[in-house]
């Protein structure tokens, strides 16, 4: 497995990493505890060395089961995780008073089996605190040993300068993939300016990308993206003209439409290292083949021109949780 590292930090993790919430979360039923443990052990057996957890997903049981899976290889991976919700349940709203962010962390450690937080990321901004104040408690916990670096998630432009000046931000994470190239209009450059890494969530398009889901998929009753505007049926059938025509890439590269849109993310900047996530060992094999995949400039500039002429249709977030993302 091939590594990279987050901007400037000098934190090294393999290129792909390994998005753990839907073993978990959000994507219908939790995965078998049994099952779950295998894939994160296949993961490690193949060279992955970056894991990305939150309180929040459960809340809770995501790094209760990291914790017990990977506590024999702790040594030599990256475990991410977050703060930032109230009781850790999106749905109650953010906090990140000083007062969590310390307990979310006891609370981590534990449940992770571990003696660090190699990357704590606020899960999403609170404008209720000062971000002096957030990242002035993550900046004691660094001291303290108990957290290794500093992360933020969806945040803006300003959060994250003022962040940087009083703790250097190692990674931001937020949505980034073919279907939602927003952070190229000002994220990617303030990142770059500042030397910070980033690590974008769903690079599949939450499934959408892989080819595998259509106007006619029927998801699970507790599958969050049956409350996403992007995933009704309508703007399914709609937004299929993005699939065919990474299909159709695919097709000319020999490779799969999944390890297309990887690749292609891969090949945009050194310091970028996606996480997408699965539950089956076959697409966890699949996903780590687009690390081997080398995207010329002639590709990338024939992959944006096929993608210019093609509208993505619907919000890539209900209207209530939309408002979470503080840019």
């Amino acid at each position: 497995m091939k590594t990279r590292q987050l901007g400037k930090s000098g934190l090294e993790v393999s290129a792909l990493g390994l998005g753990c919430m839907g073993l978990s979360f959000g994507y219908g039923p939790a995965t078998d505890k049994s099952d779950a443990i295998k894939l994160l052990h296949a993961a490690v057996e193949r060279g992955v060395t970056f894991f990305d957890s939150a309180e929040a997903y459960g809340p809770y049981d995501n790094e209760e089961l990291l914790g017990e899976a990977l506590a024999p290889h702790r040594d030599k991976l990256v475990i991410a995780t977050k703060f930032g919700f109230k009781e850790g349940k999106p749905a109650l709203g953010v906090d990140s008073r000083p007062k969590n962010i310390r307990a979310v962390a006891e609370a981590s450690l534990k449940r992770l089996r571990t003696d660090r937080i190699d990357l704590l990321y606020q899960h999403r901004v609170d404008p209720g605190v000062p971000m002096e104040d957030v990242a002035g408690t993550v900046k004691d916990l660094i001291s303290e040993g108990k957290v290794l670096h500093f992360g933020m998630s969806e945040a803006g432009v300003e959060a994250i300068r003022k962040a940087h000046a009083v703790q250097p931000v190692t990674a931001l994470q937020s949505e980034y993939s073919m279907w939602w190239r927003e952070p190229e209009q000002d994220i990617l450059p303030v990142l770059e300016e500042l030397g910070i890494g980033f690590v974008p969530f769903s690079p599949l398009g939450k499934g959408f990308l892989t080819g595998a889901i259509s106007a006619d998929t029927e998801f699970d009753s507790t599958d969050f993206r049956n409350s996403v505007p992007r995933f009704s049926e309508e703007n399914r059938k709609a937004n299929q003209a993005l699939v065919d025509q990474l299909g159709n890439i695919a097709k000319d590269k020999n490779a799969t439409p999944a390890q297309i849109a990887l690749a292609w993310l891969l090949a945009q900047k050194p310091w970028i290292v996606p996480i997408p996530g699965t539950t089956k060992l076959h697409r966890l094999e699949e996903n780590l083949g687009a690390v081997d995949i080398q995207l010329t400039d002639a590709d990338l500039k024939a992959i944006d021109n096929a993608l210019a002429g093609i509208e993505i249709v619907g919000n890539r977030y209900s209207e209530s949780a939309q408002k979470m993302i503080n840019r």
